[in-house]
């Protein structure tokens, strides 16, 4: 592959483009706070030119830890569709959406659109009111990581403490006692 030289503005117009494109077709996007740690993964839907993201409440996403607060800056990244590695990384400034605002109804609706396996679709978007947060994760600069620009070294991180565990082996019996033939008669 051969690196064209692109005229002034073109980097800038391509790294939004590239940032658009993914966020739009990635279900995930990782955002590490402000603070630095591990980037964690949220579900989110791309609108008006933005990451938006809703947490914080009971059966959603924890946004809590990452320190996204209105104003914040933040990094976004999104993984290639086809081939799973990251594929653009940048710079994201915090936009708190209150209920009673002017963005916040199409935002929700936007990101009803996209839960998954909500238990009160019905009344979703008076919860998301009341007990979430609903942000947007404008980009705030040029990518800093992209095809053609990305890290040499690894980047691995270390998982994250969980109380989670890995599965323990089948135990012998279990297997005869769910393949055995039943017994007509």
């Amino acid at each position: 592959m051969t690196e064209t030289t692109a005229p002034d503005g073109a980097g800038a117009l391509f790294g939004r483009a590239l940032v658009e494109e993914a966020a739009k077709k990635s279900a995930l996007v990782w955002v590490r706070g402000p603070q630095g740690g591990p980037a964690r993964a949220l579900w989110h839907v791309w609108h008006e030119g933005a990451v938006c993201v809703v947490g914080d409440g009971p059966g959603e996403q924890p946004l809590a830890g990452l320190g996204l607060t209105d104003g914040a800056t933040t990094t976004v990244s999104v993984r290639s569709k086809d081939k799973g590695g990251r594929l653009v990384v940048w710079p994201a400034r915090v936009v708190t959406l209150r209920p009673d605002g002017e963005a916040w109804p199409a935002t929700a609706e936007e990101l009803k659109g996209k839960r998954l396996n909500a238990p009160d679709a019905d009344t979703l978007l008076d919860r998301w009111a009341r007990e979430c947060r609903v942000l947007r994760l404008e980009p705030a600069g040029e990518p800093v990581e992209q095809p053609g620009a990305m890290p040499s070294g690894t980047t691995a991180a270390p998982p994250v403490e969980s109380p989670a565990t890995t599965r323990h082996p089948v135990p012998a019996g279990l297997p005869r006692l769910m393949f055995r033939r039943r017994r007509d008669g």
